[in-house]
Order: C-alpha cells, then sequence, then structure tokens
C-alpha cells in the first residue's frame, strides 16, 4: 500500500499498520492481534507497544483509510489535473484493494465504531466536495453535510450489496479484478448522473421544498 504522505513508509509502525487493514479486510474488524503480527512478521507485543491497545491500532487504521480516500478524490477535483487523477486511479484500481475491503468491513461491524467511522468518511467527503466547490469544480448545495451523507450512503450501499457478509472472509486476491469489473459496470451511469441530471428541470425539488417548508413541525 502506498503512503498518504507519497514517499517510502516501511517502518515498523506503518508495516503493522499495512498488516492490519489487510487482515480486517480479509477477516473482519474482529481479527485478532495475533493474526496481525503473524502478518507482518512480529510479535503482538510489539503491536501493543506501538499502538497502546488494540482499539488504538483500529483508531490508527481508521485514520489511515479516511485521509488515504481525502488524498484520492480531491485529486479528482481538481481543476485541470483531475481527468488524468480519475483515470490513472481508475487504471491502477485493485491497487485500492485492501483500503476499500478496509471500508467495507468497518460498515459491516456495526456498532458505534463503525457509526463514527460513517460520520469520518461523510465528513471527509463534505472537506473534499468543499474544495471542489471553491475552485468551481463542483457545483454548490443547499445542504452540503447532508448531500454528502447521501453520497456516503448511495456508494457505500452498492458495495455493500455485492461482498460478502461481515462472518465471511473476503478474498483479497480476487478483489482487485472485482473492483475493477465494478468500476467498469458503474462509472458510465455514475458519471453520467453526475454530470447529466436525470430531471430535466427542478419542479419535482421545488414542489418538495414547499412542501416540506409548509408542513406542520
Amino acid at each position: 500500500m502506498r503512503s498518504v504522505e507519497g514517499i517510502s513508509d516501511l517502518t515498523t509502525r506503518a508495516r503493522i499498520r499495512d498488516a492490519a487493514i489487510r487482515c480486517v479486510a480479509r477477516d473482519g474488524v474482529n481479527v485478532s492481534l495475533r493474526t496481525i503480527a503473524s502478518e507482518c512478521g512480529v510479535s503482538a507485543s510489539l503491536i501493543v507497544h506501538h499502538f497502546g491497545s488494540r482499539a488504538g491500532l483500529r483508531e490508527h487504521c481508521d485514520a489511515y483509510v479516511l485521509d488515504s480516500i481525502r488524498e484520492l478524490k480531491s485529486s479528482v477535483l481538481e481543476p485541470g489535473s483531475g481527468v488524468a487523477a480519475m483515470l490513472a486511479q481508475i487504471e491502477d484500481v485493485g491497487h485500492y484493494a485492501p483500503l476499500v475491503g478496509y471500508l467495507i468491513r468497518s460498515l459491516q461491524a456495526r456498532g458505534p465504531a463503525s457509526r463514527a467511522f460513517l460520520d469520518h468518511l461523510v465528513a471527509t467527503t463534505a472537506g473534499y466536495l468543499a474544495k471542489g466547490t471553491e475552485s468551481g469544480v463542483v457545483s454548490p448545495s443547499r445542504d452540503p453535510e447532508a448531500r454528502a451523507r447521501a453520497l456516503v450512503e448511495f456508494s457505500t450501499g452498492a458495495l455493500l450489496l455485492h461482498v460478502p457478509g461481515p462472518n465471511e472472509p473476503l478474498d483479497l486476491d480476487a478483489l482487485p479484478t472485482w473492483l475493477r469489473s465494478y468500476t467498469d459496470r458503474l462509472m458510465p451511469p455514475v458519471l453520467e448522473l453526475y454530470t447529466e441530471p436525470l430531471l430535466t428541470d427542478s419542479t419535482m425539488l421545488a414542489a418538495y421544498l414547499a412542501a416540506r417548508e409548509a408542513a406542520p413541525s
């Protein structure tokens, strides 16, 4: 996995982090520290030494995955260079399989940690959309946070429909090929919806907003 900072990141902490992300993607968020330690060739006690606890390791991995998503999505919304970034990411989509697998497992887990991860994902999305709006690449929204949440729920919900359940193993070797097929199938209609609105005018939106405004609280 590439470092978010874009430099060689082969420290012990980084190797543990990457192993943890792979293990969570493959086996779920309840994967043992012993399994993670075996994956990267260290002891479980060394993981505790670096991250304090299993919860500390998950918090670190959450932050890394969210930062990676922010960086990847922000680059696509950069004026001028966004198209090249999008095409490069699609070409290399299989490389991001551990990140996608980790995201899937984090959302499947449910519970407070899962809800917190989703909320952070929404905030991350709202942040890069705000930058896109400032640069003129993204249209402004009446409710930026609600739009970000809708986009996150649409995209993650679609993913969860097609992957193994939370107690089933996820094949990381097969995931890159599946991701490419999934991306090739969804990108054309999704980009069309984003750039050529489904409805030809705003009549339904205006009517809904007016009805909601008139309804008793």
